[in-house]
């Protein structure tokens, strides 16, 4: 149970509709065509939608309240029994009652934000922190000022673990965040071009990032990328704890050694292995294990449960394609710092006779689009065979490794339907393709003609 009829209306005062006070609600959800028990639905106004006018179908799915934009009309059919919660915004009353719930419950907080990285180490995080405490995590993309509250309000009531992917475009969104998780400890895992159109600079993504200390309680702590002077400079009202691969940090990742499968790396003489590719993601464990030294967690049981990860979708992940031949997907997102990390580790991998790249646009970049769609040409080395690009910026990638290596096969696709023509002579068990692209160019099309 989340909340009853009488502490609901103590928090929202302005109601209509008979429900008994000790009505229990059990679910929130703000999409009317999923089955709820004993729900509270929360009709959300967009642009092309509006929620209110789907009630009578949360009402059938098992809603018994709602809350209700108080300037917009009510259908006149509704049961009398139904919970009508009134709100200036209902988004608004969404974080106000997510932000009540995580008081109730009251369990520790983690926020995780970052350009890169959030949700590779918040799956980490999750992994390491469920074998000591009872621990609920971000899912999916669930990172906005929408998804964190329902993923607050989703957690059991015995949680002890609470872990907060924050994710923005603006500023201000992080700060919002912040303040309705109010994190005990908090993650920046690094800095990156990502968002650089809405943020202008890459100083002005390091001032939204840090942004997650508005919401910190006072006894908190914050975990940054020790090797980014825009944060390690920063000034922040809680301690700083400086993870990275330079000597002078707090924490220091060394040893690191990409091989088939597994990346290995050291900490204080402690060896770990994860089951994840690249040097960027040992320092994303680094901050994990930094997070679990404080909570009391053995290094034999973080390296057990780094055994037991289970990534988010579409990170890295590897399939086998036609012919037997290896595809990596990596197209959940990118960022000009993450397509170059991903490069570099295909780059590193073994035992493969060609390794093709796919790449496509990295978005949000604005005016620095060509700038950072032709620095991926930086890391490309002779370990590439063969790279195809599809999308309005990438072809920045293929002109500029036409300028730097024109002995270096390098396409620029027009259409998606021309890839298999292309790679075709390819598909064969010894080869390995790379997928990389922002997520809204649906690369996962391409997957599928791959595989």
């Amino acid at each position: 149970m989340l909340f009853t009829a009488s502490e609901l209306i103590k928090l929202f005062p302005r109601y209509q509709g008979k429900a008994p006070a000790d009505l229990e609600i059990h679910e929130v959800v703000h999409d009317s065509r999923v089955h709820s028990h004993q729900g509270l639905y929360v009709p959300i106004a967009g642009e092309k939608f509006d929620g209110h006018q789907f009630i009578e179908g949360a009402v059938k799915n098992g809603a018994v309240a709602a809350f209700w934009q108080k300037d917009t009309p009510l259908p006149e059919n509704l049961p009398v029994s139904l919970l009508i919660l009134f709100a200036e915004d209902t988004v608004k009353a969404l974080q106000e009652l997510a932000s009540a719930y995580r008081k109730k419950v009251n369990p520790t907080v983690i926020g995780i934000t970052g350009s890169n990285g959030k949700t590779t180490t918040k799956d980490l995080a999750r992994a390491v922190l469920q074998t000591t405490f009872k621990t609920h995590a971000t899912q999916g993309n669930f990172n906005n000022h929408i998804g964190l509250p329902l993923t607050i309000l989703s957690m059991a009531p015995s949680t002890e673990v609470l872990i907060l992917e924050m994710g923005m475009n603006h500023f201000g969104e992080i700060e919002l965040l912040s303040n309705i998780g109010q994190p005990d400890q908090a993650i920046i895992t690094n800095i990156d071009g990502q968002h650089i159109e809405n943020l202008g600079s890459k100083e002005g993504i390091a001032k939204a990032k840090l942004e997650i200390v508005s919401g910190i309680k006072p006894e908190g702590a914050l975990v940054i990328d020790g090797d980014e002077p825009l944060l390690t400079g920063a000034a922040v009202p809680v301690p700083k704890k400086k993870v990275g691969f330079r000597e002078d940090n707090d924490v220091v990742v060394r040893h690191i050694a990409v091989e088939e499968a597994v990346t290995t790396f050291e900490i204080e003489e402690e060896s770990y292995q994860i089951p994840l590719l690249g040097k960027h993601h040992a320092k994303n464990a680094a901050y994990v294990i930094q997070l679990a030294y404080g909570m009391g967690i053995a290094p034999a049981t973080i390296k057990d449960a780094f055994g037991q990860l289970e990534m988010t979708k579409m990170r890295f992940e590897k399939h086998t394609g036609k012919n037997n031949i290896t595809v990596i997907n990596d197209a959940y997102n990118a960022s000009p710092a993450s397509m170059k990390a991903s490069i570099q580790v295909v780059e590193e991998m073994k035992g493969y006779q060609d390794k093709i790249l796919i790449l496509g646009d990295i978005l949000e970049l604005g005016d620095y689009a060509e700038e950072f769609h032709r620095g991926i040409a930086d890391v490309i080395n002779s370990e590439i065979t063969a790279v195809y690009t599809y999308g309005n910026h990438s072809h920045y990638i293929h002109d500029e490794l036409k300028r730097r290596h024109p002995g270096l096969i390098a396409v620029h696709l027009t259409e998606k339907q021309e890839l298999m023509h292309h790679v075709e002579k390819y598909l064969q068990p010894e080869n390995l393709i790379l997928l990389k692209a922002s997520r809204g160019m649906r690369f996962e099309t391409f997957l599928e003609q791959l595989c």
